[in-house]
């Protein structure tokens, strides 16, 4: 694949809706969008994000090395076209990505598609709406999206606390580990305005995987298998959350891992 017709990263694309790549790089971004359909997809899906990222993020921007950010980000050369904007939204948006860098929850820009991704689902009972969604969106994801190293442990434990703030769960990283698959990152996301919580995984054998969490009132339901987007999901429910593992992986396999997870976090 020649670098001109290279799929574009998240970054790029975002880069690329915010008007802050130079004009070469802009122009191959946007030849692309014309003329290759996953590319055009990925890029209408980030233009029509609503995530509440500031509300999100919150916690771990208050953990954030602000000052060494702030020194490694003004020595990064702005684009031409990046020149032209006002200074304070370009470095209030820079100085935001570095804090989430900084936290270890790199990608997170891909997932400001996600509401925009809900409100084209059709209407359906509210527990299979939300597992509609999540398989939506993990559909895109591909063992690329996971690239990079392991987080540490204190790394996953400090944006799981995230995660156990919102939902009112706790999720220690002994927890939620799954046999023979990487832990990859842990977001907050938000789901008809509540906090819905994605756990990324990468498995070597299958690719990527995600267990995701939300409030729920609508009682406690025993572990079920469907199959959404091509991907295997078990889902279930204690009295106060609904739960859901997602991935490629063969039925039995994802059977065993949810049941593997769901008795660790029922303790």
């Amino acid at each position: 694949m020649s670098e001109s017709t290279q799929f574009p990263s998240d970054e790029q694309l975002t880069a690329f809706i915010d008007g802050e790549l130079a004009p070469d790089e802009a122009a191959r971004i946007e030849a692309l969008v014309q003329t290759d359909a996953r590319v055009a997809e990925r890029f209408e899906l980030l233009s029509r994000a609503s995530l509440p990222f500031g509300a999100a993020f919150e916690p771990l921007l208050s953990q954030a090395p602000k000052a060494a950010l702030e020194a490694m980000l003004s020595a990064i050369p702005l684009p031409a076209s990046a020149k032209s904007e006002p200074a304070p939204a370009v470095a209030g948006r820079r100085g935001f990505l570095g804090a989430l860098a900084a936290c270890l929850v790199a990608g997170v820009i891909a997932d400001r598609a996600f509401i925009g991704v809900k409100r084209q689902l059709a209407k359906g009972d509210e527990g299979s709406e939300w597992r509609a969604v999540v398989a939506e969106y993990i559909a895109l994801y591909t063992p690329d999206t996971l690239a990079g190293p392991v987080p540490s442990n204190a790394a996953q434990a400090a944006q799981l606390a995230v995660l156990e703030t919102k939902l009112g769960l706790p999720l220690p990283p002994e927890a939620i580990a799954l046999p023979d698959v990487d832990f990859k990152r842990a977001l907050l996301l938000q789901y008809d305005d509540q906090p819905l919580a994605q756990i990324a995984y990468l498995d070597p054998e299958t690719g990527p995987l995600a267990l995701c969490i939300v409030r729920s009132d609508d009682g406690a339901a025993p572990p079920r298998v469907e199959g959404r987007k091509g991907m295997n999901v078990v889902y279930w429910a204690t009295p106060a959350h609904a739960f859901m593992l997602i991935g490629h992986a063969p039925v039995d396999r994802m059977q065993a891992l949810a049941a593997d997870v769901r008795m660790r976090l029922s303790v």
